[in-house]
């Protein structure tokens, strides 16, 4: 997760005893990183003060919270994060491939560093809709290994992704999706749903994104869109100094200032309409540092306005 990671176990918390060794050292921090985690309130991701944003934005706010997928990807990442030698070599080739490689196709040829964003429940909540209703398609842009496509694809018929990184469009073949081109997916067809999750803050254009997307989207259909905040753009690869060629003016100081500057600033003049929206987390499995990372998520379920 390049634009940063929460959850560091606070200074005031650590002991006074250091092992000899670096090993030694990095299972003991990590110890400490996984206790403070086991403390948190996992409800508290979810919480929105909606005090301080416009009734109308606030009005269309559906609540959350951890369900069953996400203490399951909780679990699991806890897991994976205790495997030493595997996590060992992980280091050993992230140091080697990271002078020719990006960390995304890194993470696709050691099949690491998986997300979640929503699960299945949470999505129906967000479309407000019943676990009988299915649509007919769902693109998945920038849809990585595939593990958040994952939660989204059981209710549709027909599931499209595309990729950036070769490791990750390979995985994704291999799991069956429909991989289409970058660069013409948006052309010659239309879907029921899109889902461009923590993805506007990762693109050099996002301005031309948004418009791609009105232009694919069924007359009926939904953008399901996430981002992190607070924001802040990072381009990956093609851009030197990792800046994007458009830039999203989005400002506040909290995280609902954010909301509502994202809202008003970009997705408006862009030619959406929120439907509905919440806070969730943004969850990344983890390391020999710790279990699990999160940054937190606005998602967003819009409409393009009529005219």
């Amino acid at each position: 997760m390049s634009n940063g990671q929460s959850g560091f176990i606070p200074k005031n918390l650590w002991t006074g005893f250091t092992p000899r060794g670096s090993l030694a050292r990095a299972l003991h921090d990590k110890t400490l990183h996984d206790q403070y985690l086991s403390r948190i309130d996992k409800s508290q991701w979810y919480q929105c003060d909606l005090s301080s944003i416009p009734s109308s934005l606030g009005d269309k706010f559906v609540q959350l919270g951890p369900d069953g997928d996400t203490i399951k990807f909780l679990e699991e990442s806890e897991k994976k994060s205790d495997w030493i030698l595997t996590q060992i070599w992980h280091m050993l080739v992230k140091l080697l491939l990271g002078f020719f490689a990006t960390q995304t196709s890194i993470n696709g040829w050691l099949q690491r560093g998986s997300m979640f964003v929503v699960s299945q429940a949470q999505l129906l909540k967000l479309l407000k809709i019943s676990e009988t209703v299915h649509y007919k398609s769902l693109l998945d842009l920038g849809a990585g290994d595939g593990k958040v496509t994952a939660h989204l694809a059981p209710i549709f018929d027909e599931v499209y992704v595309t990729e950036m990184s070769p490791s990750m469009r390979n995985s994704l073949q291999a799991q069956g999706y429909r991989v289409l081109d970058v660069e013409s997916w948006h052309r010659n067809r239309t879907f029921n749903v899109i889902s461009c999750l923590n993805l506007v803050d990762r693109c050099d254009t996002p301005l031309d994104l948004l418009g791609q997307v009105k232009e694919a989207l069924k007359p009926d259909g939904v953008l399901l869109l996430a981002v992190v905040l607070p924001f802040s753009a990072y381009v990956e690869s093609g851009s030197k100094d990792h800046k994007p060629k458009q830039i999203l003016p989005v400002g506040g100081d909290t995280f609902e200032e954010q909301v509502d500057s994202f809202v008003t600033e970009v997705l408006t003049p862009a030619g959406f309409e929120v439907i509905s929206w919440s806070r969730v987390p943004y969850l990344c499995e983890g390391d020999l540092q710790q279990s699990y990372y999160w940054l937190d998520d606005a998602i967003f379920v819009l409409k393009v306005k009529g005219p």
